[in-house]
């Protein structure tokens, strides 16, 4: 599992490439909470190479969202595969998550919420 991080005007991008199961889970639940932890809570997850998840890579998705929900922020999920979609739906989680397939609306939403939350 491959995880690139950068930060646009206090939005932290997170993609992550590979499969993310088991084996995988302790490393990336650990990484994406510290980033989490160190920014303010807004986060993008870019899952478009991620070609596979089993439910331990779904259970760091809700550890992620709701340690950026307990900061005041959130997490949007961006480019799944249809795969991943699938299990996502599959879970319900799809009424959870806010899903985007280009990154420009999943930062606007996630500007926008921030300045909701402000005002």
């Amino acid at each position: 599992m491959i995880l690139t991080h950068r930060n646009i005007e206090g939005i932290d991008i997170v993609s992550l490439s590979g499969r993310l199961v088991m084996a995988d889970v302790p490393q990336v639940r650990q990484k994406l909470l510290a980033i989490v932890e160190a920014g303010n809570g807004k986060l993008v997850l870019d899952l478009k190479g991620v070609g596979f998840m089993d439910s331990s890579g779904l259970s760091v998705l809700v550890s992620v969202f709701k340690a950026a929900r307990a900061k005041g922020g959130d997490m949007v999920l961006l480019g799944l595969s249809p795969t991943v979609r699938s299990l996502i739906e599959l879970t319900r989680l799809q009424h959870i998550f806010s899903i985007f397939d280009d990154e420009a609306t999943a930062l606007a939403r996630l500007a926008e919420s921030a300045k909701s939350a402000a005002g």
